[in-house]
């Protein structure tokens, strides 16, 4: 039972109309019992669908550039005069969504815990349709760029923001799936861009419908996200920091619930959330976060397993090959555009079957197995290196610490993305490799001795006994 010290905790939540006892909170930390989550599968699929695509478009975005850089450069389908493009300028096209996504992710540290998870998706949905049109219509190199730099704003907004709402908001017994399914909608977006792109990358002017294809997508996100409720934990957040009535907040909350949740909840959606509200007091959510508790205690080890794991899955090189993977095809022999970006399909649709490998056993084997066995291969740092970034931090310190994550993982990305081409040729494919490979070593020692298990354990669970 709690000390004397840590009952006045909970004396707020009492105005909401029910009382709630601060053994109730520590209970289900400590032994996890905790209510029944009741919920339909079918009510789950839409607050995954929306912010999913979020995803779907940055893998899109991947597969497209891979075979735009192509058509760009083509002197007799480009459809411009300024196809001879330096590879530095190059670099800038295939990298200047990344860049956009370091500022997306700089303007979630500070934007995001006010606009909530729903109104950044939104956001990232305009920004998407924003970039993608700007692209589609470049006349020149540098509008294009800028338009590449608007729809990477989205990206890190949407990676930032996306698995954030899907945990906040799914069941515990599904939430590793879905967050990982995320992981899949990339791949399937990566895969539809090699598949669109090398259907038009004999088109003159191709590069620009590439890009165009985007839009529609990013109209359907922001239409989804308009409709759907708010993070119910964001809200409670909200209340027990005093952002608002309290009342009125647990209302809100439990309305979000049960739209999230569907008819299956029944009459539990109060009982649910009052557990929440006795779980954030008691991990001392009520307290608003500040930049300095960022590195210290619990957030601090939460940065160094999140941060290290997207470090990592950047540094052993994967995300460039996906990048370059039909100039890497084209070099190695596939010559002709048409050739190189089918085989690159072939990459897209092995590496969606490995990730929908991990999909469908990440809730039943858990975090640390899939990715001690699948780094090994390069086979599952995505899926479930978002999974983890998404559940480790506290509520209280999510927004702003799963930020700097996403911060690391597209500045990791967008150097290790434009330095490629250079180091390939200073040092050459073989030793290149072979750095990317000793790299992938380090990182399954740092997986073991760091990244803890948080299969089967609520949000405060984790934070509770993992932290």
């Amino acid at each position: 039972m709690a000390s004397d010290s840590e009952q006045p905790r909970l004396s707020s939540f009492q105005k909401g109309g029910s009382s709630v006892e601060l053994g109730d909170a520590q209970e289900p930390l400590l032994n996890g019992v905790h209510n029944s989550e009741n919920y339909s599968v079918l009510a789950a699929i839409l607050p995954f669908l929306f912010p999913a695509l979020g995803g779907l478009l940055y893998g899109y975005d991947i597969g497209a550039t891979s075979c735009a850089t192509i058509s760009v450069e083509s002197p007799t389908s480009s459809g411009i005069s300024w196809y001879n493009l330096s590879s530095v300028e190059i670099g800038l096209i295939t990298s200047g969504s990344l860049y956009g996504a370091l500022i997306g992710s700089l303007l979630a540290f500070n934007v995001a815990d006010f606009l909530g998870r729903r109104r950044e998706l939104i956001s990232a949905a305009i920004l998407y349709l924003l970039g993608a049109l700007v692209t589609a219509l470049a006349p020149d190199l540098p509008v294009m760029v800028i338009g590449r730099f608007v729809f990477g704003i989205g990206i890190g907004l949407a990676m930032h923001a996306a698995p954030m709402y899907i945990a906040e908001t799914a069941p515990s017994e599904i939430r590793g799936r879905l967050i990982s399914l995320k992981e899949f909608f990339i791949v399937l977006g990566m895969v539809g861009g090699y598949g669109i792109g090398s259907l038009l990358v004999d088109t003159v002017a191709g590069w620009r419908y590439m890009y165009a294809a985007a839009i529609p997508l990013a109209v359907i996100m922001g239409i989804g996200m308009w409709w759907l409720p708010a993070s119910p934990r964001w809200i409670l957040l909200r209340a027990i920091q005093g952002r608002g009535n309290m009342h009125e907040l647990k209302e809100t909350a439990i309305s979000c619930l049960c739209r999230l949740r569907g008819t299956a909840i029944g009459d539990s959606a109060p009982a649910q959330v009052d557990e929440m509200l006795a779980e954030l007091s008691y991990m001392g959510e009520e307290k608003e976060a500040s930049l300095g508790e960022m590195f210290h205690g619990k957030c601090a080890k939460a940065l160094v397993i999140g941060a290290g794991l997207v470090l990592f899955q950047q540094i052993t090189g994967q995300p460039s090959v996906l990048y370059y993977a039909a100039s890497i095809f084209q070099s190695a022999g596939f010559s002709e555009a048409s050739d190189a970006t089918r085989v690159s399909i072939l990459l897209g649709v092995f590496k969606l079957i490995m990730t929908g490998a991990a999909v469908l056993v990440v809730d039943r084997l858990g975090r640390r197995p899939l990715l001690l066995g699948g780094v090994s291969g390069m086979l599952s740092f995505g899926p479930i290196g978002w999974l983890m970034i998404s559940e480790i931090f506290p509520l209280r310190l999510r927004g702003r610490g799963l930020s700097i994550a996403v911060l690391v993982n597209f500045a990791a990305n967008a150097l290790v993305t434009f330095a490629f081409s250079p180091l390939k040729v200073l040092l050459g494919a073989g030793i290149l490799f072979y750095a990317f490979g000793a790299i992938a070593v380090a990182s399954l020692v740092f997986i073991f001795f760091i990244v803890p298990e948080t299969k089967g354990l609520t949000l405060e669970e984790i934070e509770a006994k993992c932290l």
